[in-house]
């Protein structure tokens, strides 16, 4: 991890003190990268980088969610700048500017934007990108209480940041991490896409209920079993781990049964090898409608985009199934018996049916705006559901499970 700090030690400008942006202050981030204009946070290491050179990839896992600036100080006031590089899609309504969520002592004090920043616009049919450099921004909190306290700056989920500088006006001191850690894997669902900001993702809101520090590797549209992603987890150190597995393997139509027993076999092995008995929760696919029964690949609903709309659908034919193509029906049989079968050997290996926390009498009621991604109110229900059953007295990472 390139932690270098910036040259010097805090600096004084009028009444505020600039403190360099360095590893401790940082929680989330699995990789810190040097850049021209300052530290960009990675959750996923450079090692892993290096052995995928997918776009989309490259992309999320320099989104940083869950990724947030912890210190003690009494400032009353903050800014952080940075330089943001936002998405938009060709012909769909435009994103809104990723949001900063300030907490103290735990407790929300804040939200702001930073405008302006990098453009990266994609086009949906082709999937052809066209990027545009822009300025550095400020996000500023005032009016803090005056007195000792612990700042956290919570990062925008879904919008890469580097981090230019980090002014207050009182010194600042790291914190040290205390608790447990819980280090969770998934999709863009566990990203945080649809959410209302960082800190209402669903792992986000299922941590804070839980009383656990996070880790969040939900990689939109990269949660494939790949090697490098059990490395960064084997590699990592947590006291509760999680994986989310299925959506993304079928919406890229990435592989077929007989692959996907092995690979999750070989992901659980690589993951066991570093933590050989911590609780280790398998979670299969909450429901998605269009791909239920029907596989991928999944692909924009074109004649939505023509209306400014953005939904997916799914493009592959239920009768492929008999050659081995995956649905998420197929997934969670798979996985329940991958667990029911390897959990002989390992007690502290457990499963839980996605359709739990988000199921049919619930898609009835909060139904997925664009066929995929739960909206803010079912991030809530997903994260509130995932704590009652996971983080109870009598779930599997309940306190005395770690």
């Amino acid at each position: 991890m390139d932690t270098t700090p910036a040259p010097g030690a805090p600096s004084h400008r009028g009444d505020w003190i600039t403190t360099p942006l360095t590893e401790d202050l940082l929680r989330g981030a699995l990789d810190l990268e040097r850049t021209a204009h300052g530290l960009l946070p990675h959750r996923l290491p450079a090692r892993a980088r290096a052995q995928c050179t997918d776009p989309q990839l490259a992309m999320v896992e320099a989104q940083p969610s869950g990724v947030r600036l912890v210190f003690r100080t009494r400032a009353t006031a903050v800014e952080l700048d940075t330089l943001p590089t936002k998405r938009a899609y060709t012909g769909a309504p435009p994103r809104p500017d990723g949001v900063y969520e300030l907490l103290v002592d735990g407790r929300p004090a804040g939200r702001t934007t930073v405008p302006g920043g990098n453009t990266l616009t994609i086009d949906m049919e082709t999937w052809a990108t066209d990027r545009r450099t822009g300025e550095p921004g400020t996000a500023r909190f005032d009016g803090l209480p005056d007195h000792e306290k612990t700042v956290e700056i919570w990062l925008p989920h879904n919008e890469t940041t580097e981090l230019v500088a980090l002014r207050t006006d009182a010194p600042v001191a790291a914190v040290e991490e205390r608790g447990r850690v819980w280090l969770h894997h998934g999709s863009s669902i566990s990203h945080g896409s649809e959410a209302a900001g960082p800190t209402s993702t669903w792992p986000a809101l299922a941590a804070t209920l839980g009383g656990v520090g996070l880790i969040n590797l939900g990689l939109g549209g990269s949660a494939l079993l790949d090697p490098f992603t059990a490395r960064a987890m084997r590699d990592t150190p947590a006291d509760l781990i999680s994986v989310k597995i299925g959506i993304n393997l079928v919406n890229l139509d990435l592989m077929r049964l007989r692959a996907f027993g092995p690979a999750v076999h070989g992901f659980l092995d690589t993951i066991r090898d570093g933590h050989p008995t911590t609780p280790l929760l398998v979670v299969s696919p909450i429901l998605c409608p269009i791909h239920e029964d029907t596989p991928g690949p999944g692909a924009p609903d074109l004649q939505a985009l023509s209306t400014g709309r953005v939904r997916f659908v799914a493009t592959g034919d239920p009768a492929e199934r008999a050659a081995g193509k995956l649905t998420l029906g197929v997934i969670r049989e798979e996985l329940a018996r991958i667990v029911r079968e390897r959990s002989a050997d390992d007690p502290h290996l457990h499963h839980l049916d996605g359709r739990a926390l988000y199921g049919q009498a619930d898609h009835e009621v909060l139904p997925l705006p664009d066929n995929l991604h739960p909206d803010a109110p079912t991030h809530r229900l997903i994260a509130e559901r995932f704590a009652t059953a996971v983080f109870a007295e009598d779930g599997v990472f309940a306190a005395g499970a770690a």
